[in-house]
């Protein structure tokens, strides 16, 4: 793994804060950013590297963000454990094929992703009325559809993926926006978990720079929280405000990869 020098452990903090922020302050989105802020911001030389470090980052904060909505009764624990189980098998999968891919065509068809879920943050709807959703025979099979794509992406990718795993929860079972939230959470770290041990057994993942990354990411989710809280009623506007910074993001990316900057 590369030395880190002063600046970049710094550079690290900050890029963890930023997403840790936007986390809190948006609710999700901002995993996707890891790579990119690692890559172009931090100065990680090899994208597989920032992949596998930054999966170790999606997997702690969505751990802590599980913790809060797991007490506040938004996860569905049947639902969620049938996607997630099907998602790990898709994340090892993903992540296997990720590693076999040239660097700089996975930033590419990253940045593609990216343009993906900055879609999916500006058509989202807010929660939906409170109903109780359960795992049966109409909506298992659909579940564990969906939890090997979206696991095969998140694996692929390095990503959360909280925003393609909300819309693929709701898609098989009808449940709210905001069960649907809380319940993947379950899904993200459990494939963060997956995709980190798949890049760590290969040696992919820079644990110093890792530790930086979710120790800055701790106190940006706090203060993105806190300013949630705040600016809740405008939460929506923010929501959109952050797609389009990914829609900029995912075009800069693209360019880089395809060497049309500099």
């Amino acid at each position: 793994m590369m030395t880190l020098t002063a600046l970049q452990t710094g550079l690290g903090a900050a890029a963890g804060g930023l997403v840790g922020f936007s986390l809190g302050l948006v609710g999700g989105g901002g995993s996707i950013l890891a790579v990119p802020l690692l890559v172009y911001l931090v100065g990680v030389p090899l994208p597989h590297v920032a992949i596998g470090t930054s999966a170790v980052a999606v997997a702690a904060n969505a751990l802590a963000g599980l913790v809060n909505h797991a007490r506040a009764g938004n996860v569905r624990w049947p639902c969620a454990s049938v996607f997630a189980g099907a998602g790990v098998i898709g994340a090892l999968g993903g992540a296997r094929l990720g590693k076999m891919v040239d660097g700089q065509a996975l930033l590419a068809a990253f940045a593609v992703m990216m343009a993906v879920v900055a879609v999916l943050m500006l058509r989202r709807r807010e929660p939906g009325e409170d109903r109780r959703v359960r795992l049966g025979r109409d909506n298992a099979p659909m579940l564990v559809a969906t939890g090997l794509a979206v696991g095969g992406l998140s694996g692929f990718f390095g990503i959360g993926g909280g925003f393609l795993i909300v819309p693929g929860l709701i898609l098989a079972t009808g449940m709210p926006m905001l069960q649907a939230v809380g319940t993947s959470l379950v899904a993200v770290t459990a494939f963060g978990l997956a995709t980190a041990g798949s890049y760590a057994a290969a040696g992919l993942v820079d644990w110093r720079l890792a530790s930086i990354f979710v120790g800055g990411g701790v106190i940006g989710s706090i203060a993105g929280t806190w300013a949630g809280r705040r600016l809740a009623a405008r939460r929506g506007l923010l929501t959109k405000v952050f797609g389009g910074l990914i829609l900029l993001v995912a075009a800069y990316v693209l360019a880089r990869s395809l060497g049309v900057m500099g």
